[in-house]
């Protein structure tokens, strides 16, 4: 008889502990926080919600979740009842992302909570803090089989950052405080909890747990003593602005630096905003292909300070072994791979880096910035040509120009994913932080309405504008039921080409015969009547302008129908 050949454990392997798995145990098993009032769980689960200032929650309920339905019908939440799980999802998401606080959607088990995957990994990959709460079956004494019931937890595990199924009430409240904490902190994200049935019908007596006060890290002063000396020995620097700049308010400390050192500047489509790029020294936006304006601008760079590097977005340039250094400013470490090896990282609170380094150094007199300011003329120059062409159907080039005018520098554009989107990255002068909203991370087609709608909500005061392709808008164009209802003042621009048109695009450019990409379109006017919207079509360039304008004076929801 063959002998096992594993090893027997060691004596000191029992002694080996997941403390992590056991304190969540104990949760389980005993709760954490106060006791208080005995309620049901689905109130004490609404109430930390308002504990961690939850103040919407979007989605679609369903039987299962009825208690915690109940239980929202008296507190200070809004609900927000969608028509489809994933446009609640794509909503909390960029609430997540404007505000910085987790933002909040609901579903049901099964085909609701499956719904919301695509949700989820734009959240996940955009950097946009987001909770999902889905419902299930009775987990302790279910009599309908498996039916409508898949491992959802098991589902959400790689496109999350944390997910649970809740198993006891009196876990409700620290599992809250856990998810909204891992969902907030750097790099935010989607988290996920599940509550069954019958657990969300338990009665329990525990009160919420207060958030707890943290602060950001700072870079450690010999790493900052470092990047001064990179700094002043190059001679020419340029600043390359990313997403994670964009998600906490930096924008002043970069505008100082700029300001100051009179250093150059690029931005990523997700970095868009943190500067005015109506400053001077803007060399416009990584959002086309090697070659292009600022693509010429990085290669010449000598050193780039690069702030706020996701390595969700499509590089925006490429190392290599010529000598270019690049300083690594984040919240976090760098994703080395072949094309992304800084040779300096300052980690911690980005705004804190910038200060310090501004704080320390001047500007240099052997910096020669002369090859970018003729990429900044350049720029313009070409911009301009393309601004002034007004033929129909529109140029999307003059499109963005009709746009900018007519919008004020803090109103905010959402963009859907298509071929425009790359033409307002690369030729829409953001003005503020978070007014160009788009995803250079998933790119999902589909958010560019519900993104909108979660925009007016967080902001209120601002003019807000989704700009869809056809294709896009109509993933999600059963929301427009959704703003009507709840009374948003909104404008959809929608990008008429009767096809799927980037995929068409690079289908011609492969020298591909156009096959299987077009489709034909509802009425769009009567497509917005029908919802109790206005519709509109546009007939000349010279009309867009005008019907914006009249769009936002008149109120309520409107669709302008725009043939490109």
């Amino acid at each position: 008889m063959r002998r096992s050949l594993a090893r027997p454990p060691s004596p000191l392997a029992v002694y080996i502990i997941d403390f992590n798995s056991i304190l969540e145990n104990l949760d389980d098993v005993n709760g954490q926080g106060t006791k208080g009032e005995t309620m049901k769980a689905a109130e004490c689960f609404v109430r930390c919600l308002e504990n961690e200032g939850v103040e919407h929650i979007f989605g679609v309920p369903g039987e299962e979740n009825l208690d915690l339905l109940d239980a929202l019908s008296r507190s200070s939440i809004r609900l927000i009842l969608t028509r489809h799980e994933q446009a609640a999802g794509f909503m909390a998401a960029t609430y997540g992302r404007l505000t910085g606080k987790v933002g909040v959607c609901l579903a049901t088990l099964g085909p609701g909570a499956t719904n919301l995957v695509t949700a989820a990994a734009y959240a996940h990959l955009g950097a946009m803090p987001m909770l999902m709460i889905t419902g299930q079956k009775p987990i302790n004494s279910s009599k309908q089989g498996l039916f409508q019931i898949i491992d959802v937890v098991d589902m959400m595990t790689p496109i999350t950052k944390y997910t649970r199924q809740i198993v006891s009430a009196s876990s409700i409240p620290s599992r809250i405080r856990n998810a909204v904490l891992t969902a907030e902190e750097e790099r935010p994200g989607a988290v996920h909890l599940e509550l069954p049935e019958d657990v969300a019908q338990q009665e329990v007596e525990r009160e919420p747990i207060a958030p707890s006060y943290m602060r950001r890290p700072l870079v450690e002063h010999k790493a900052i003593a470092r990047g001064l000396d990179m700094l002043r020995s190059c001679r020419r620097p340029i600043l390359l602005i990313g997403a994670a700049a964009n998600r906490k308010m930096t924008a002043r400390m970069l505008r100082a630096f700029v300001d100051k050192q009179q250093i150059p500047f690029v931005t990523t489509q997700m970095g868009k905003g943190v500067v005015d790029e109506c400053h001077p020294l803007f060399l416009g936006n990584a959002a086309i292909s090697e070659g292009d304006f600022p693509h010429r601008a990085l290669e010449h760079a000598d050193l780039i300070i690069n702030v706020g590097h996701d390595v969700v977005e499509k590089p925006p340039f490429f190392m290599n072994d010529i000598g270019r250094q690049v300083i690594h400013v984040n919240f976090v470490t760098a994703e080395v791979d072949p094309v992304y090896f800084p040779q300096l990282g300052l980690i911690g609170d980005i705004a804190n880096s910038i200060w310090q380094l501004n704080e320390a150094l001047e500007p240099q007199e052997h910096w020669d910035f002369t090859f970018f300011h003729r990429v900044a003329r350049a720029l313009h120059q070409h911009s301009e040509h393309d601004y002034n062409d007004d033929r129909f159907p529109i140029l999307p080039q003059h499109l963005v120009w009709v746009v900018r005018e007519h919008l004020g520098p803090e109103d905010i554009i959402t963009l859907d994913n298509g071929i425009y989107k790359i033409w307002f990255a690369r030729n829409y002068p953001a003005r503020c932080q978070n007014t160009v909203l788009l995803d250079n991370a998933l790119a999902s087609m589909g958010a560019g309405l519900p993104s909108a709608m979660a925009a007016k909500l967080a902001y209120p005061q601002s003019r807000v504008m989704a700009i869809c392709g056809d294709g896009g808008f109509m993933m999600n164009s059963q929301e427009l039921e959704t703003a009507v209802r709840i009374g948003l003042d909104l404008v959809v621009l929608v990008l008429n080409d009767s096809a799927y048109g980037m995929i068409r695009w690079k289908q011609q450019h492969m020298g591909f015969e156009d096959y299987g990409l077009t489709f034909s379109n509802p009425d769009f006017v009567t497509y917005a009547q029908s919802y109790g919207a206005t519709g509109h079509r546009i007939a000349s360039a010279a009309e867009i302008g005008q019907t914006i304008d009249r769009a936002f004076a008149a109120g309520g929801v409107h669709l302008i129908d725009v043939p490109v």
